[in-house]
């Protein structure tokens, strides 16, 4: 018999649903990305710029990207997602139950946690304050969306100071440096 890792035990737990795609009021609007097309190559070309490349550790080939997208829009685990501003897409999301996902082995995740990892695509739009402005309005659509939802986490590579200051003005507080399979993040949480 194979034994049950401390993850495997959380994602039988976890009976939610898919993770929603927030619902977001002007400026802001969000929608699930598609797995071709325009939305394909633009998720590839940002992933691919070294700003993000740097902590995200997703520069992969178009045809990786295709099928992750593919998989994720065809789970119940992650929700692909690109936010736009002003009618212009900015930033890559990708909105998680943190119960199913790896995060799940640092913290005792309920079934409803939400988890996010962001990524604003175009280095010319960093520094504008775009994470900051939007945390609020998507923490709260996140929220209003699952209302059984009493926790969003992020897990940013403790190295990317830029995006920790963000959380913290958006609203995160720092509870514990963890180690993924990826980085050494820092695990901060959103309480509803």
């Amino acid at each position: 018999m194979k034994p049950v890792s401390h993850l495997d035990s959380y994602r039988r737990q976890a009976t939610a649903g898919p993770p929603p795609v927030p619902e977001l009021g002007a400026p802001w609007e969000a929608r699930a990305v598609r797995a071709d097309g325009y939305d394909l190559h633009l998720v590839h070309r940002w992933n691919q710029a070294p700003h993000v490349a740097a902590f995200s550790r997703k520069a992969w080939t178009l045809p990786r990207w295709e099928e992750e997208l593919a998989a994720q829009l065809g789970g119940d685990d992650v929700r692909p997602v690109l936010v736009g501003w002003h009618g212009r897409p900015v930033i890559y999301a990708e909105v998680y139950r943190a119960a199913r996902d790896v995060v799940a082995v640092c913290y005792r995740a309920r079934p409803h946690d939400i988890g996010l990892r962001l990524a604003v695509g175009e280095l010319a739009m960093t520094d504008r304050g775009l994470v900051r402005g939007l945390l609020p309005h998507l923490t709260d659509a996140l929220f209003e969306a699952d209302p059984h939802c009493t926790r969003i986490v992020v897990e940013p590579d403790v190295r990317n100071t830029r995006a920790i200051r963000s959380f913290e003005a958006g609203g995160f507080v720092v509870a514990d440096e963890v180690m993924l399979p990826d980085k050494v993040a820092l695990l901060m949480v959103c309480k509803r």
